[in-house]
């Protein structure tokens, strides 16, 4: 198993990001223990192992001392195998610390501290939000090129959670965007409720990566992978990239940093959930 997270956890171990990208509204004084996570620090341990604590919560161990978060809290994770992909981050990390790399450790922090002490339906509201100014729903009406790319590429996407959920959302070239529908909205949020805050978490960073609810879901439910989801993202980018010319290296680096982040963002979902068949399937793929 030790090893299945690790190649799960490859795919975004040494890419920069921060977690500036958590809850959007930020409240400065909760969030400056957060800004460290830029930084870089002198590694200060050689060994790392979990254990099972009270509750039958595990946590996170450096040499003989317990992993806590930046609000001073025990680290603690619900299962064995997300602790074994955080202990993983630590353990990749060679003679400086890069806070800014582990993403799944950030992502924890914020499940427990939960530093804009934000409610769960608070956390939905903020994740569905994104419905109003998704991604795929607003299309360019020139040039005639990236409007036929748009629809070949998008429209498959948009109609697949249409049916999936039973919904209508649509998309529209004006600058208001498609109106969606109340009842879109409800279906969501009813949605989004059968999953947990540690899951709501995780989902929320993948949406506001993506900016896209439609892309967040489907990549979620396996009918796109990270590489997909990510792509469709940037689709109107790489279009102007094909088009114009890019710096070959900023371009990879925030093409790399995004998927890093979105990998990331996907994995906690899977991990921190409650089903143990979730849990079961990811390690058989």
């Amino acid at each position: 198993m030790f090893r299945s997270i690790i190649r799960l956890n490859s795919q975004f171990r040494n890419v920069v990001s921060h977690c500036k990208d958590c809850p959007r509204h930020h409240d400065s004084r909760r969030m400056q223990k957060y800004s460290t996570a830029s930084l870089e620090r002198k590694k200060f341990y050689q060994d790392v192992s979990i254990s099972q604590g009270e509750g039958g919560l595990y946590e996170i161990n450096l040499d003989r001392r317990k992993l806590k978060t930046p609000g001073g809290k025990l680290f603690t994770v619900p299962n064995e195998a997300l602790a074994i992909a955080v202990a993983t981050e630590w353990d990749a990390q060679r003679e400086t610390l890069k806070f800014y790399t582990m993403h799944l450790t950030t992502l924890c922090n914020t499940a427990l501290d939960n530093p804009t002490e934000r409610t769960e339906d608070q956390m939905i509201n903020a994740a569905l939000k994104f419905l109003d100014t998704d991604t795929i729903c607003y299309r360019v009406d020139d040039p005639p090129a990236l409007v036929e790319l748009q629809r070949h590429e998008w429209d498959p996407v948009l109609h697949w959670v249409e049916n999936r959920y039973n919904v209508t959302i649509g998309s529209s070239s004006s600058i208001l965007g498609p109106e969606i529908p109340e009842e879109t909205k409800d279906t969501f949020r009813q949605h989004l409720k059968s999953y947990n805050l540690w899951s709501l978490t995780g989902l929320e960073y993948v949406i506001t990566q993506l900016k896209s609810v439609v892309l967040s879901l489907g990549m979620i439910d396996r009918h796109l992978s990270v590489e997909q989801a990510v792509l469709l993202s940037r689709l109107e980018e790489e279009f102007q990239i094909q088009s114009w010319g890019n710096v070959e290296w900023a371009h990879d680096y925030d093409l790399y940093e995004l998927r890093a982040r979105t990998a990331a963002g996907a994995l906690f979902v899977y991990l921190s959930s409650e089903s143990s068949t979730v849990k079961r399937k990811l390690m058989q793929d």
